[in-house]
């Protein structure tokens, strides 16, 4: 089976309420890790006040669909699609959706990508994204 990367970014609609926020966040996590074991889809979602960033690996078409439902999905705007290529392996094989949350303790990769002023997917490329869900997605599992 051919297995296909897709990386992007968007603007995060979620309300910054704390309440409402942790229930959708939680919803959103529950739908996605359903729908991508269904899809044989693996990935990490990274997500902020400002933003997400994620990655997708799976095949070429279910990974498209999952795309083109986040692209209509309201509490997403200004979705940018920085890579969608074929690749030899998962980075993410445990992961039917990794879910990383902006800490202090993360400041230092940030600013080990040249974000000193906080996560900003708009200024990495679609590898930087991947290369950091990826590591942040292996200590997680590291620290069980």
């Amino acid at each position: 089976m051919n297995i296909y990367r897709l990386v992007y970014y968007s603007r995060n609609h979620v309300s910054s309420d704390d309440a409402s926020y942790e229930t959708a966040v939680d919803d959103i996590l529950a739908k996605s890790r359903v729908n991508n074991v269904r899809d044989n889809i693996t990935g990490a979602l990274l997500f902020n006040s400002g933003c997400f960033a994620q990655v997708l690996e799976g095949p070429l078409d279910k990974v498209e669909a999952t795309f083109e439902r986040i692209q209509q999905d309201e509490r997403h705007s200004d979705v940018s699609l920085l890579g969608l290529d074929p690749v030899s392996q998962r980075s993410f094989p445990n992961w039917a959706m990794g879910f990383v949350g902006l800490s202090d303790a993360d400041a230092g990769r940030f600013a080990a990508v040249g974000l000193s002023s906080g996560f900003d997917p708009s200024r990495l490329n679609g590898e930087q994204i991947h290369i950091l869900l990826r590591d942040l997605t292996m200590e997680e599992e590291n620290s069980f």
